[in-house]
């Protein structure tokens, strides 16, 4: 097992729980609890596939797209910019995309013909290109060369949520955090189809990354020069230390030599552009590197449970984070922003300067991102597909 960074002692029991019907385990600098598995974390298995290692959030990731905009221009109009992105993109949970895509070749993907998947077709169509709530975003950054870009972060939104509670339920799954993996042999009748499943649900997270993305180069009036685009929810078949593996990832981004990465922040904080380099401590790493900063407090912390008053009326308590202070610091960095909540502030995770630092030497940073508008959900909007 390989260890990145500093850890508390639940993030690290639940990758060593893991890592016992495993062949080889990571624990990224930005980990965390997580369902069964810590975000931030990496199992690879001999034969086996682990639908909570996968989790909820099939396919969550980020694209990066590098536009051709004039940076000042864009500066300029920012304020508008974001208003039109929550115009044209659905964010929120349950949510329907308000401008139906018309994506036939995903749609007559044979994998829908298996009836449990097919029941779900239609709800998929709908939601597609809707970027739901949670840490799941759509923002605006200027690098260090003044090049205007756009940062997309989602999954495969119900379509993945139903899939994973399906396979979790038809693999023994246990409700609560602290239980064992749910575990399918990749060779089986159960296993195969989980495997479809979830490479669709792959497929359909780019698809709808990519309309996003596409959407927001038609706002800003420019085209894309260069695009970076990552599950960081998945499950590969690879080859590691001359075996073949399934290589589970939750919350890590693939960082093989020479492979690009596009990692966020939070809503303050910048972002970075980075590629995987060979050494030995890479492969230690299965060529895996971090997928964000990670959090530090839970979204409970950070914004204060309910608790009743003695007239019995639900209240909430002051968090840990408070709204001047998160405003503060978004004002003092330049970020126009939209929706989000004291759960999601800069305040609630690391930095992410320190957790890339921990994983010095498997990575070259190749851009820095400056946010200058973000665009998330609405407060007090709990998302059920978040990774």
């Amino acid at each position: 097992m390989v260890i990145f960074g500093q850890h508390d002692q639940a993030t690290i029991d639940q990758i060593v729980r893991c890592a016992k019907n495993g062949e080889y385990s990571v624990l990224c600098a930005d980990g965390h609890k997580g369902y069964a598995q810590p975000i931030g974390g990496v199992v690879a298995y001999k034969n086996q596939i682990s639908v909570s290692g996968v989790g909820f959030d099939i396919a969550c990731g980020n694209l990066a797209v590098r536009t051709d905009a004039d940076p000042d221009l864009t500066q300029r109009n920012i304020e508008d910019i974001m208003i039109e992105i929550t115009k044209k993109i659905s964010f929120g949970v349950g949510r329907y995309n308000e401008f139906p895509i018309d994506h036939q070749k995903l749609f007559d993907d044979k994998a829908w013909n298996d009836g449990f998947l097919g029941s779900l077709k239609q709800k998929a169509k709908a939601q597609l290109g809707t970027v739901g709530s949670g840490n799941h975003y759509v923002d605006i950054f200027i690098d260090e060369s003044q090049k205007v870009w756009i940062g997309v972060h989602f999954g495969s939104r119900g379509l993945g949520h139903a899939i994973a509670t399906h396979y979790m339920k038809a693999g023994g799954g246990q409700d609560g955090m602290d239980v064992d993996p749910v575990l399918l042999d990749a060779d089986s009748a159960l296993g195969f189809r989980y495997i479809e499943a979830m490479t669709l649900a792959g497929d359909y997270a780019y698809a709808g990354r990519q309309w996003v993305a596409n959407r927001v180069l038609e706002i800003i009036g420019s085209k894309a020069t260069k695009e970076i685009h990552n599950h960081h929810n998945f499950a590969w078949r690879e080859n590691h230390f001359g075996h073949d593996l399934w290589v589970v990832r939750k919350g890590a981004t693939p960082a093989f030599p020479g492979q690009y990465g596009f990692v966020g922040g939070s809503m303050g904080d910048d972002a970075v552009i980075l590629k995987g380099v060979p050494s030995e401590v890479s492969a230690q790493a299965l060529y895996s590197t971090v997928h964000g900063a990670g959090r530090v407090m839970s979204r409970t912390a950070a914004k204060g449970k309910f608790v009743r008053d003695d007239k019995g009326k639900k209240q909430r308590q002051q968090g840990l984070v408070r709204h001047d202070e998160m405003h503060k610091w978004l004002c003092d960095k330049g970020v126009f922003l939209i929706g989000g909540d004291l759960d999601e502030a800069p305040q609630a995770y690391r930095r992410l300067n320190s957790v890339l630092e921990a994983h010095a030497g498997t990575i070259e940073i190749v851009h820095h991102l400056r946010p200058i508008g973000v665009a998330m959900a609405g407060k007090d909007i709990a998302d059920p597909y978040k990774d």
